[in-house]
């Protein structure tokens, strides 16, 4: 089978796009496919006896059909919370979209599917005038919208996916995001969201204190997905 992959981006910083990517990973292992989960730049990371590590990429890592090298699922860590390209320029190590390229294609060829996860929301900038967008385009990868249900989400999601599709990329599904356990009217807006949105929902995931990826896994459906890739 031929290497493919999907991008999972968000509705903003801190909608769990680690969570569902993950969640979307141990989903494709369980259909029987040989699945890595990638997080090409993370900032906000630690200092061990390896080096700088990011703990949402060791999820990723994790939950992935083997233990691919860390380096490989994230090849630019950046040790300040802030925002990557910020990061980026006061460690004086720029992200190279060459190098996120060269380490999915490693991924790629070792798996079916490569499950990447972006950094913040679609227009996070990351290099001079290129952001998260350019960096999904530059893998020609589709894209799965995680969509943080709070107040405030429809907008977020339908001017997210019209930034998809005037970007030239093709948003293939989506995951309602369990974020505020306090949201009200959360199934009208749910209700809405699959009205107006352009794809598929893959599922609803509840708010989940603490995030649990198997919990999550269990609420998703992949078949929209699959579909696509296995045709």
């Amino acid at each position: 089978m031929t290497a493919r992959g999907y991008f999972v981006t968000g509705t903003d910083t801190g909608v769990g796009k680690t969570l569902i990517a993950a969640a979307l990973v141990r989903r494709f292992r369980e259909r029987g496919l040989r699945v890595a989960g990638m997080k090409p730049v993370a900032s906000g990371s630690l200092e061990t006896a390896g080096g700088l590590v990011n703990e949402d990429a060791l999820i990723l890592q994790r939950e992935g059909s083997k233990r691919w090298p860390y380096a490989t699922v994230n090849p630019l860590t950046y040790r300040p919370a802030i925002a990557p390209h910020v990061a980026a320029a006061a460690a004086g190590r720029p992200i190279d979209f060459d190098l996120i390229a060269s380490r999915f294609a490693e991924l790629a060829s070792d798996s079916d599917l490569v499950v990447v996860e972006g950094a913040g929301g679609w227009r996070v900038p990351l290099h001079g005038r290129r952001t998260i967008a350019s960096l999904a385009a530059h893998l020609g990868l589709p894209v799965v919208l995680v969509v943080g249900m709070r107040l405030g989400c429809l907008n977020h999601a339908f001017l997210t996916a019209e930034a998809i599709e005037r970007d030239g990329l093709r948003l293939a599904g989506w995951v309602a995001n369990g974020i505020d356990p306090a949201f009200e009217c959360r199934d009208e807006n749910f209700a809405t969201l699959q009205d107006w949105l352009p794809a598929p929902c893959l599922g609803e995931v509840p708010a989940l204190s603490p995030p649990d990826v198997r919990t999550a896994a269990e609420r998703l459906d992949p078949t929209p997905l699959l579909e696509r890739t296995l045709c």
